[in-house]
C-alpha cells in the first residue's frame, strides 16, 4: 500500500509537465528551433551560490519594525568587494528600502525568511531608470540588478512589497483626478533587473509589490521556476501590479508559477510614443515561452503592451487560468508603432472573462507633433487546443490603423455568452474544429 500511495504521488506531482515533454522536439511559431537552453529546468542550489553571508551575522537584528537598508547593502557591498557570494535572508522579518546588488553576488530568501519593503517611499531614492516605455529617473525597486550578469533570487523564502500604503495614496489621488498617470503616485517596484545575463529566479513567494512586481529590461536569458507572485485584486488594493514585465528580453522561460495580480500576469513591453522604434532604449521582446503555469486573477493572463513595439516568437503553454479578464491581449496604441508577431497559445484550460482581445488603447494618447496615425500590426497569432468558458472569446474591433493578418483557431472547445465573430477584421483567417457553445464555427 505504502509504494502504491507513493506511486500516485509521484503521478500527481509530474503531471502538470505531461504537456512539456511533448514539446521537447517544437519550435518558434517562425519555425526556428527551440533551444536546449529552454529544456533545462535545473534548480539552483545553495551550496554552489559561492560564500554565504548570513545578514544576521554582520549586525543586522531580527527587528521587523526597524528599516534596516545601509546595514543589509553593507553586507551585499562586502561581498561583491570579497569576489562575490550569496545574501541569505535567514528566518525572520527584515525591513528595507532599495538594495542594489552587484557583480557575483546573488539573494537566498530562506523558508520562513521575509524581506520586507519600507512603506517610505523616502527610502528609494530617485535615479535613473525605465518605467512604461520610457527611460527616465524614477525610484528604484526594493530589489534592483544593474548590469549583474547571473544574477538569481532563490529559497522558499518571501519578498513582500509592503504595498498597501503606496496603493491607497494612488486611490486616493485616482480621486482627485480621474485622468492621473500612474508615476504622479510615487510607488516602488518589487523587482528591478536592468542589462543582465542569464538571470534566475526559483521557489520563491514575491506579493503585495507597490508598482510592478518583477521587471526586466534589457535582459538576456532569464528564467522564472516554480514561483508564486500575488497581490490583492478587491476594490481598492493594489494597482499596476503586474507579476511579469518583459521589456526588451531575449529568451525568457516562465515555467510552473503561479500568478494573480491587480493588473496584467505577463506584459511584453518595449517602448512608446509616434517615433518608438527609431529610440535606442527601445526594442523587442523576442523567443519568449510561458509553460506549465496557473493563472489567477489578472487583467490579463499574456499582454502585448501597452507600451510594447515589437514582440516575436511568443508561446504560452499548457497553462490554467481561473479569473483572468483576458486570456490574450494585443493592446495597441494609436500613438506608437506596433508588430506583434509569432504568437502561439495552445493547450489552456479554464475560465476568463474574455478570450482574445485586440483593441485599442487610448490612455495618455499623445502623438507629440507627429500629423498622421502609426500603422500597428498582428500576424501569425495561434490559438489552438484550448478549453474555455467565458463571457466573450473574440473581442476584436474594427480600427483602420491596425492590420491583422494570419490568424489561426484550431481545436477549440469555448462556452461563451457572446458568441458574435467576425472574420472580416483579419486577413486570412482559419477556423478548424472550433465549436462554440457546441456549435461547430465554420
Amino acid at each position: 500500500m505504502k509504494r502504491l500511495i507513493t506511486l500516485v504521488i509521484c503521478i500527481l506531482g509530474i503531471s502538470q509537465f505531461t504537456f512539456s515533454q511533448k514539446y521537447q522536439n517544437d519550435s518558434f511559431p517562425d519555425g526556428t528551433a527551440i533551444s536546449a537552453w529552454f529544456k533545462d529546468y535545473t534548480k539552483l542550489q545553495l551550496k554552489d551560490l559561492g560564500k554565504k553571508y548570513t545578514i544576521t551575522d554582520f549586525g543586522i537584528s531580527k527587528d521587523s519594525t526597524k528599516v534596516q537598508t545601509v546595514a543589509i547593502q553593507k553586507v551585499i557591498d562586502k561581498a561583491s568587494a570579497n569576489g562575490g557570494g550569496v545574501i541569505v535572508i535567514p528566518k525572520g522579518v527584515f525591513l528595507s528600502g532599495a538594495l542594489f546588488f552587484k557583480p557575483k553576488t546573488s539573494l537566498y530568501v530562506s523558508e520562513g525568511g521575509v524581506l520586507k519593503g519600507s512603506d517610505n517611499i523616502a527610502d528609494f531614492p530617485i535615479m535613473p531608470s525605465r518605467m512604461e516605455g520610457q527611460n527616465l529617473d524614477y525610484f528604484p525597486a526594493l530589489v534592483n540588478a544593474y548590469g549583474v550578469d547571473n544574477f538569481s533570487i532563490s529559497g522558499k523564502g518571501t519578498i513582500n512589497g509592503n504595498g498597501k500604503k503606496y496603493w491607497d495614496a494612488f486611490w486616493a489621488r485616482r480621486k482627485e483626478n480621474p485622468k492621473c498617470t500612474n508615476l504622479e503616485v510615487s510607488r516602488p517596484r518589487l523587482v528591478f533587473v536592468w542589462n543582465s545575463n542569464n538571470v534566475q529566479f526559483q521557489d520563491v513567494k514575491l506579493i503585495n509589490s507597490g508598482f510592478w512586481t518583477n521587471h526586466f529590461y534589457k535582459c538576456n536569458n532569464v528564467k522564472i521556476v516554480d514561483t508564486y507572485i500575488f497581490s490583492p485584486h478587491k476594490k481598492g488594493d493594489a494597482p499596476s501590479t503586474d507579476a511579469i514585465d518583459l521589456d526588451i528580453c531575449t529568451n525568457v522561460l516562465i515555467k510552473g508559477s503561479y500568478m494573480s495580480v491587480n493588473d496584467d500576469a505577463v506584459a511584453l513591453k518595449g517602448g512608446k510614443g509616434p517615433y518608438a522604434d527609431q529610440d535606442k532604449n527601445n526594442g523587442p521582446n523576442t523567443n519568449i515561452i510561458i509553460e506549465d503555469c496557473k493563472f489567477g486573477y489578472c487583467h490579463s493572463a499574456l499582454t502585448n503592451g501597452s507600451e510594447a513595439i515589437h514582440n516575436r516568437n511568443i508561446i504560452m503553454r499548457n497553462c490554467e487560468v481561473d479569473g483572468p479578464s483576458i486570456l490574450l491581449h494585443l493592446k495597441m496604441r494609436p500613438d506608437t508603432p506596433q508588430l506583434y508577431e509569432f504568437i502561439r497559445l495552445e493547450d489552456i484550460k479554464g475560465q476568463t472573462k474574455n478570450g482574445l482581445a485586440i483593441l485599442g488603447w487610448k490612455q495618455f494618447f499623445d502623438l507629440k507633433g507627429r500629423p498622421d496615425i502609426p500603422l500597428s500590426y498582428g500576424n501569425n497569432v495561434t490559438l489552438k487546443n484550448i478549453e474555455l468558458k467565458c463571457e466573450m472569446f473574440y473581442k476584436v474591433e474594427n480600427d483602420p490603423n491596425v492590420r491583422l493578418s494570419n490568424f489561426t483557431f484550431e481545436n477549440l472547445k469555448i462556452e461563451s455568452v457572446k458568441t458574435d465573430i467576425d472574420k472580416s477584421l483579419i486577413n486570412g483567417v482559419t477556423f478548424k474544429n472550433v465549436y462554440v457553445n457546441k456549435v461547430l464555427v465554420d
